[in-house]
C-alpha cells in the first residue's frame, strides 16, 4: 500500500472537493479567505494610509503579476496568496481599503492586515497603521456588506464557514519594543510578551463574537535571523543574534498556550498556531538545501538595513538581479522564494483548518 504524505493528501481532499460536494461543484475548500494582522501579510491596505510603512513602488512587486508594486513587502506573491490558490481561489482576498473591495469580489473574503500593525495597539496607532482593534471594525462592517451582495443566510455561512488568517507579533518586537528604550528600559521581554498576549487573547475572542470558527495564528519567526536584526542588533555575533531568538521563542510557548486555553473555553473552535519559526530558521542555517545562495541579508539594495521607501526603492543600489537565490527580500520580509516554503509548511501544519 502505497503511503501519501499529508501535503499529497491534501490534493486529493481538494480534488474531491472539485468534483463533488453535498451534491453541488465546489472551485474552493473554503468560502472565503479572511486575513489580519501586519506587513508579511499586507496587500495594500497601507497604500490608502497616511504611513511611511508603504510598498506600493518599485522594486517591490517586480515579479508579482505585471510586475506591479500593489503594496506587498515582497518581490512577487505572500505566503498567504500562494495558500489562496492551493486552497482553489483564482485571485487573493483584496485589500479592504482598496476599490476592489466590492461587490462580488466581497465572496471570496477580504483582507485587514496593516503593515506596521501588531498585538500593541499604541505601536500599530503611533506608526499610523491599522490596529487590530480598527481590522477587527473593518469585519464587521465587512459582514454587513456581505449580506447586502450576498443575502443574509448565505452570508452567514461564508462567516462561519471562512478561514481566518493572522500575521502579528514581529513589528511589536523588531520595530518597537528593541529599538524604544522607553519601553525595554521599564518592563523586562517576559512582561511585554505577556502583555502581548492579552491583546492576542481579546482579539480572537473578538473574533470568535463576530462568527469565527477557523482560525490560523502564525508564531514569531526568528526575529534574531532576520537582516536587520542582525545589523542592529547583533554587534559582533555572527549568524543569528540568540537573545533575540530567544525571546521569539519565549512568546511562541505562549501563545501556544493561550490558544490550548482559548480552544477550551470557546465551544466549537479552532485555532492552529503555525509554526513560522522553524522552517525559516532551516531556510536561514541551510539555505542551499533549499535551493537558496543567500540567508543573511536581502536581495534590495545592500540587503541589511533596507526596508520601506527611505531605503528600498527603485534607486537602491545593488538590489539582486534574481531574487529566486534570497531567502529574504528586504532585510525583514522573506522573497517569494522562500514564501513558497514557507505557504508548503503552512497547508501541512493547518489540514485540521480545511477539513
Amino acid at each position: 500500500m502505497v503511503k501519501m504524505s499529508i501535503k499529497e493528501a491534501l490534493v486529493v481532499l481538494f480534488a474531491s472537493f472539485l468534483i463533488l460536494s453535498c451534491g453541488y461543484a465546489q472551485d474552493t475548500i473554503v468560502p472565503a479567505i479572511i486575513i489580519f494582522g501586519d506587513s508579511a501579510v499586507d496587500v495594500g491596505n497601507n497604500d490608502y494610509l497616511p504611513t511611511l510603512f508603504k510598498a506600493n513602488y518599485p522594486p517591490y512587486g517586480r515579479d508579482f503579476v505585471n510586475k506591479q508594486a500593489t503594496g506587498r513587502f515582497c518581490n512577487g506573491k505572500l505566503a498567504t496568496d500562494i495558500t489562496a490558490e492551493t486552497l482553489g481561489f483564482k485571485s487573493p482576498a483584496p485589500a479592504y481599503l482598496s476599490p476592489q473591495a466590492s461587490g462580488k469580489n466581497l465572496l471570496n473574503g477580504v483582507n485587514f492586515a496593516s503593515a506596521a500593525s501588531g498585538y500593541d495597539e499604541r505601536a500599530a496607532t503611533l506608526n499610523h497603521a491599522l490596529p487590530l482593534s480598527q481590522q477587527l471594525n473593518y469585519f464587521k462592517e465587512y459582514q454587513g456588506k456581505l449580506a447586502q451582495v450576498a443575502g443574509s443566510k448565505k452570508a452567514a455561512s461564508i462567516i462561519k464557514g471562512s478561514l481566518y488568517l493572522l500575521s502579528a507579533g514581529s513589528s511589536d518586537f523588531v520595530q518597537n519594543y528593541y529599538v524604544n528604550p522607553w519601553i525595554n528600559r521599564a518592563i523586562t521581554v517576559d512582561q511585554y510578551s505577556s502583555y502581548l498576549l492579552d491583546s492576542f487573547n481579546t482579539f480572537i475572542k473578538g473574533l470568535y463574537g463576530l462568527g469565527a470558527r477557523k482560525i490560523g495564528v502564525t508564531s514569531l519567526p526568528p526575529l534574531g535571523c532576520l537582516p536587520a536584526a542582525r545589523t542592529l542588533f547583533g554587534q559582533h555575533e555572527n549568524g543569528c543574534v540568540a537573545r533575540i531568538n530567544t525571546d521569539a521563542q519565549g512568546f511562541n510557548k505562549k501563545i501556544n498556550s493561550a490558544a490550548s486555553n482559548l480552544q477550551k473555553q470557546l465551544p466549537g473552535l479552532k485555532v492552529v498556531i503555525f509554526d513560522i519559526y522553524k522552517p525559516l530558521y532551516d531556510l536561514v542555517q541551510n539555505p542551499s538545501n533549499f535551493g537558496f545562495a543567500e540567508a543573511g541579508r536581502g536581495c534590495c539594495g545592500t540587503g541589511t538595513v533596507e526596508l520601506t521607501s527611505v531605503l528600498c526603492n527603485q534607486h537602491s543600489i545593488g538590489t539582486c538581479s534574481n531574487a529566486t537565490q534570497y531567502v529574504f527580500w528586504d532585510s525583514v520580509h522573506p522573497s517569494e522564494a522562500a514564501n513558497q516554503v514557507l505557504a508548503d509548511s503552512l497547508l501541512v501544519q493547518g489540514i485540521s483548518l480545511i477539513t
